[in-house]
């Protein structure tokens, strides 16, 4: 296939169409069951909620029209936020909602098999500059159905100030089967294995992103080697073209690596560790970006889905560690670049 262009940020998935939708004046819904209508919840009565028709139709054609500005301001890949809703602490008639006001949003799968979704949102001040960032995974949402999930109004600036819709962006949305999703922590695979990525890290045009597998299970495993990767487009289809080398020594600046697969066994509760490394240098040629991974702890294993977007420019190589038994240091955050 043809390998695809460097793309920055991520687009989603063609097959995803995921919007955000957010409660106007009135009684609204915020249920988090897939499809389900969820409890009402009151009028929030922030500045940037939406009022009833005068009866004449110009108060519903002011509304209208800026809910259509606000989606074409927030509309990213089919996601988009035009609203607020009164979280739980809210009480009608209070005044000023405050911090009980929320950001509520809606995830809609039209595959044909359950996805779970992983949205990053990012919150800016008045100038849009970005403060903090959320990321927030909706898990296991079926087929052709709708789940609705809700931000808390966190603070922004020195005031606290609550935060409206005009202060959210979507900065990232990614989606993969639910079969095949990393399990969320305090959740055990029947394969008594959990295999997730951490967040990695870069310098001076090196990437490393760490692998870690866990024992969650109630009996020792035994492993040697390295991890199984497939390499996957934003369509979840095989990216060819890209040299997969074992061992990261291959990858300038990354470091000896760890040597050689030396045989591991892991008991209930401890965890072993391997190193993805690439460089993200352009030079001549077709720069690739691979969004998404398959990995598998070894042949045969259950594959899980990460995404670590491997920006990989035009070097046309990524380096694996094979599997290391892990110290609770190692565990916990991720492989830091060499400098030198």
């Amino acid at each position: 296939m043809r390998i695809p262009q460097l793309r920055m940020p991520l687009a989603v998935s063609g097959a995803l169409v995921a919007s955000l939708l957010l409660g106007a004046c009135g009684t609204r819904t915020a249920g988090s069951e897939a499809g389900g209508a969820g409890e009402p919840t009151a009028s929030c009565g922030a500045s940037d909620t939406y009022g009833a028709s005068d009866g004449d139709g110009r108060a519903q054609g002011q509304m209208e029209g800026r809910e259509q500005g606000q989606e074409q301001r927030q509309e990213r890949d089919g996601v988009r936020i035009v609203g607020m809703v009164a979280g739980a602490g809210f009480r009608s008639g209070s005044g000023s909602p405050g911090s009980s006001c929320v950001v509520a949003y809606s995830v809609t799968n039209q595959e044909a098999e359950p996805f779970t979704y992983t949205i990053t949102f990012s919150f800016v001040d008045d100038q849009g500059r970005v403060l903090s960032a959320d990321e927030e995974t909706v898990a296991s949402v079926g087929a052709g159905r709708t789940v609705r999930r809700t931000l808390e109004a966190v603070g922004y600036g020195g005031g606290g100030q609550p935060l409206d819709p005009e202060h959210v962006r979507i900065t990232d949305v990614k989606s993969v089967p639910s079969d095949q999703a990393p399990a969320s922590a305090g959740s055990c695979p029947s394969s008594g294995l959990r295999l997730t990525a951490d967040d990695g890290d870069a310098a001076m045009g090196l990437r490393v992103v760490g692998l870690h597998l866990e024992n969650c299970g109630s009996r020792p495993y035994s492993l040697e080697g390295y991890p199984v990767l497939q390499l996957l487009d934003d369509e979840l289809e095989p990216v060819e073209g890209i040299d997969i080398l074992r061992g990261v020594g291959g990858i300038p600046m990354a470091g000896e690596g760890s040597g050689p697969p030396r045989p591991v066994t892991l008991r209930p509760g401890e965890s072993a560790g391997a190193t993805l490394a690439w460089r993200n240098t352009t030079q001549f040629g077709e720069a690739v970006t691979v969004p998404y991974v398959r990995v598998r702890a070894e042949s045969g294993s259950d594959p899980v889905v990460i995404a670590p977007n491997l920006d990989l420019g035009t070097t046309g190589e990524l380096g694996v560690d094979p599997w290391e038994k892990e110290t609770e240091e190692a565990a916990t955050g991720p492989v830091r670049p060499q400098s030198s």
